[in-house]
Formats: structure tokens, sequence, C-alpha cells
């Protein structure tokens, strides 16, 4: 009679294959994304460890790791082991990891590239199920001066009025202003309704003063510049 197989719980691990102790003795970079979600859960269930229980979480999309970025409370919990508690640190976590992505620096950030406007963006955005239309507000010196969100669409468009553009560049007396949206089919070439959207913004901005300087959008891993492209 075959005898059945257990899972081995994370205190039944040598010390050095712990991922507590990994991380203590060898740093983060050291461990797994499994054993990453295994310090964020921290508990298992009866049937499996903390560590069982990481690799299937890794293992309810086919794209890993990457599926984290978007999903929802709802999606976690349909894992037999992942309760509120556990669904809400993993989603705190992974909004912590946004949010430092993407926010500047206490030092204002001078731009004088797209690849600085796009490497605020390209880690949060190829994630997005939607199309998000952001702009960056800028000052006289190029400096950003904050990051606002205008619009979220559906997996196709994101509806973008003028007045929702500038009437927060006016609040904030931007110089100047950046559009950013990403596709969420992975592929950043603009679509006609991009380039059309793009020539009304920067004859609304000329009307009142406030110059669009380009227009990035973001794909999965790459993105386009209007200004690069001479599209504007």
């Amino acid at each position: 009679m075959l005898s059945q197989t257990r899972n081995i719980l994370i205190k039944e691990l040598p010390k050095d294959e712990r991922p507590r102790e990994k991380l203590l003795k060898y740093g983060v970079d050291s461990l797994s994304n499994s054993e990453l979600l295994a310090i964020l859960i921290r508990t298992g269930t009866r049937e499996m460890s903390a560590l069982d229980l990481s690799n299937k979480l890794l293992a309810l999309d086919h794209d890993g790791i990457s599926f984290f970025a978007s999903s929802s409370l709802e999606e976690l919990r349909r894992l037999k082991g992942i309760g509120d508690a556990k669904a809400c640190q993993i989603m705190a976590a992974i909004e912590l990891g946004k949010r430092i992505a993407t926010k500047p620096k206490s030092k204002r950030i001078n731009i004088s590239s797209p690849i600085e406007v796009a490497n605020l963006f390209l880690e949060e955005m190829r994630y997005y199920k939607k199309e998000f239309f952001k702009i960056l507000l800028l000052n006289t010196k190029n400096e950003i001066i904050m990051i606002e969100e205008i619009s979220v669409g559906n997996l196709n468009s994101a509806i973008v009025h003028p007045r929702e553009v500038f009437s927060v560049a006016v609040r904030k007396s931007a110089s100047a202003i950046i559009l950013v949206h990403n596709h969420p089919s992975g592929n950043p070439d603009p679509s006609r309704e991009d380039i059309e959207l793009t020539k009304r913004l920067i004859a609304a901005g000329e009307i009142i003063g406030i110059e669009v300087l380009d227009h990035l959008i973001i794909g999965d891993g790459v993105f386009i510049s209007f200004k690069e492209k001479s599209i504007i």
C-alpha cells in the first residue's frame, strides 16, 4: 500500500531554506516569488504550508506574479486558504509597490526626454486591464509638479475632454503638460482616435497658453512617444 504524501511544513525545512531566515541571512533578492508571498501571508492551512499556498496563488493565472498587479480581492479569495486577511495583505503589498514605483522623489524630477516619462509609468500601466489617461503637470523648468489621473475607460478607450485635462493644469499653474495613456492590448501603436485627441488637446492648450509637450502610449513593457515619432 502506497503511503500518502503530505505537504512539508515550513518549520520542518532546514533553517537556511525557510523564507524568513533566508531573507535575514542572504537578503530579499535571494527569495523566489513564492517565498516572498509566503512571508506576506505568514501562515498556511491544515493541508498546506504558507509556501505551498503561495505556489497555488502563483498558479491562479498563466501570467504568474504579473497577475497580482490587476487582481481583485474576490479573485484571490477563490483559492481555499486565502481569506480576507491574507487577500488584504497581498493587495496592500502590491499597492505599496505601485505607489513606490510611480511616486516622484521629494526633489522635483526634471523631464528632458520621453524615456524619463516612460520610466515613471511602464511598470504600473503595463498591467492595466482598462485604458487610463494621465497627465504630467510641469513648471517652467520642466519639473514635475504632480501627476493627475484624468480618465478611466474600458478595454479599448478612455473618454477624455479638454476641459478635464486643462482645468487641473490651470489650477496648479502648470506651464506645460505631457499626456500619458496605456493600451491594455500591450501594443502601443496610436490609433486614429489617439492622434485626433492629441491634436485637439494641443489646439486647446495653445488657446490658454499651456503647451502639450508630448503624448506617450504605454504598452506591455514598451512605449511610443508622439514627439519622437514626429506625430506632433
